[in-house]
């Protein structure tokens, strides 16, 4: 499972006077009780101090600290952008005043640059020519702009700064973050000399937190840089699950565009090859022109779903994506608010081959069989832990990647707490794997999981379909189910009565949940599964065996009296 309700970080911080005589940079990272974290989040700082030596220090540290003080104080409901100005209008107020009253620290004044993370989004709050950066996969991006003057020789005098103009002006910048970002606030005295390049390349060594700030600031030094020196670095170790409301809010956004081709350019995704056409749904493998690298795009059907019905699809793959990291089930990929234009979802791209696709070669020896449907009820259980209904489990929806394992994907019509319910005509699922139940309007439950998963193992071994294959839009008849060692003669007694027990047309007769089925997967001829058909006479059919016994004791008393 993912972390969630709580936000963890590393961070590490350095800061150096350098070739100077004294260092006017300071810096902070509060990390708050788990009450403040909550409410305000995590909050790191770093200020550059300009004017005399002993102003500056002043201003800076000054600076830092009513902002932490005054920031953790004011109410949540302010939001992080009107708090930050709020809890930095006082200080920047005395620190205006005074720079021009008191000779000791005239013209004294400070960069600022803050980060608070909260939730799953860090916001930059700068002014000056201190700077923020994200870093993730490789890349670095700046979240700040520099508030110095154009010119080549007096972009060191800045125009905007705490204490400089009566009242202070924030830039604000919104990052949404990922498990393994990594947030970097930095002095001009680092990258006035090291180039972007350069710092991206330290930050790539991944080492901790401490060492890395320690070595960027090491860096700048040996590169020759004349000022002091500062790296806060801030490595995302955990973030608390997406919220609900938020997903809900950006589907709402969205709007569903038409279903778009191969060769097609969405939001600087590049639509290379068709993966799927399905009945709702058109996926595609894309490569990302912006950030590089090849992903899976899924975009709604809008003539045959519903606008509501492709937001719930939408909803739905993007909460499981964030609530569940498990080995045997597929992800989602965040795509940040400010570049998606239309409605669709990212998914990592898997190389391999759908057990459908597999199917359709040599039949599976029975070991691996086992292991892929013991790996994919595995994953089944991980939703079910949460309450999550998958509804549509079938070989096509699983992946098994070249370097082994398996995926179980499309979440987009699964069954969540709390969310929505589709129209009744959008009601998922595939006729050939639905249980009977789902016939009698029933919408999904993990024993209609559990029978669709047994359809699918079933399949995996025969090929075949236990009841036969159902056309759309008709009704089967649930009779007895054909034994699948009609079709593979070497399939063990335990696995056979394993799924005849996972595909029981009666709910009831299926096994309690899936890990009882994953148990008797894995334990195999070591525990074996006693047949259905083994069962006594007298249990499955009473009326049947006490007309035998009948029967049998008539013609023993007419045999009696015929020898007499």
């Amino acid at each position: 499972m993912k972390p969630e309700g709580r936000l963890d970080i590393a961070a590490g911080f350095a800061s150096t006077t350098g070739r100077r005589e004294d260092n006017q940079d300071f810096g902070a990272v509060w990390l708050g009780n788990d009450g403040e974290r909550a409410r305000h989040g995590i909050a790191a700082a770093v200020a550059d101090g300009v004017g005399g030596a002993r102003g500056g220090r002043v201003a800076s540290e000054t600076t830092v600290r009513a902002f932490l003080d005054a920031y953790y104080a004011l109410p949540e409901t302010n939001g992080i952008a009107a708090a930050a100005s709020k809890a930095l209008a006082s200080v920047n107020q005395w620190l205006n005043q005074i720079g021009r009253t008191d000779d000791a620290l005239a013209g004294c004044a400070t960069t600022f640059t803050a980060l608070v993370l909260r939730g799953r989004r860090a916001t930059a709050l700068h002014v000056g020519d201190s700077r923020a950066w994200h870093f993730r996969d490789g890349q670095l991006h700046r979240l700040t702009q520099d508030h110095t003057l154009p010119q080549p020789d007096q972009r060191h005098i800045l125009y905007r700064a705490v204490g400089i103009e009566p009242t202070v002006r924030l830039d604000v910048a919104v990052q949404d973050l990922a498990v393994h970002d990594r947030l970097l606030i930095t002095s001009d005295g680092v990258h006035g000399t090291l180039s972007d390049r350069a710092i991206a390349r330290l930050l790539d060594q991944r080492g901790s937190a401490q060492a890395d700030a320690d070595a960027i600031v090491a860096a700048a030094y040996a590169a020759g840089s004349q000022d002091n020196m500062t790296a806060l670095v801030i490595d995302v170790v955990a973030l608390p699950a997406i919220e609900q409301d938020m997903l809900a809010a950006l589907a709402a956004a969205l709007p569903v565009g038409a279903t778009p081709q191969t060769g097609d350019s969405v939001d600087g995704f590049r639509l290379d090859r068709l993966i799927s056409d399905g009945r709702y749904t058109r996926l595609f493998l894309a490569e990302d022109m912006v950030a590089g690298g090849e992903l899976v795009l899924k975009f709604p059907k809008p003539a045959l779903l519903s606008e509501n019905g492709a937001r719930l699809a939408f909803l739905r793959e993007s909460l499981v994506g964030a609530r569940i990291d498990d080995p045997y089930v597929g992800g989602a990929i965040a795509i940040a608010p400010e570049r998606q234009s239309q409605l669709y979802i990212a998914m990592p791209y898997l190389p391999g081959e759908t057990l459908e696709e597999r199917l359709g070669r040599t039949p599976v020896t029975i070991d691996r069989g086992v292991q892929i449907a013991a790996q994919l009820a595995r994953g089944v259980a991980a939703l079910h832990r949460r309450g999550i209904v998958h509804r549509d489990i079938k070989p096509e929806n699983v992946i098994l990647p070249e370097g082994g394992g398996l995926k179980l994907i499309d979440l987009g019509v699964a069954r969540l707490p709390r969310v929505e319910e589709f129209a009744q005509d959008e009601i998922p699922g595939t006729p050939s794997y639905m249980a009977p139940e789902l016939y009698e309007g029933e919408r999904g439950s993990e024993a209609s999981d559990q029978f669709a998963l047994g359809v699918t193992i079933y399949r995996l071994f025969t090929g075949k379909y236990p009841f036969g294959e159902v056309e759309a839009f008709s009704r089967p008849r649930f009779g007895q189910p054909v034994p699948p060692s009609r079709y593979r003669a070497d399939m063990p007694g335990w696995l056979e009565a394993t799924i005849l027990r996972a595909i029981a047309v009666d709910p009831s007769r299926r096994f309690g949940d899936v890990l009882e089925l994953v148990h008797a997967l894995e334990s195999g001829a070591a525990h074996a599964v006693r047949r259905p058909e083994a069962r006594p006479l007298i249990e499955r059919n009473p009326v049947l065996f006490w007309q035998l016994v009948s029967l049998v004791l008539a013609i023993a008393l007419v045999a009696s009296f015929a020898t007499r």
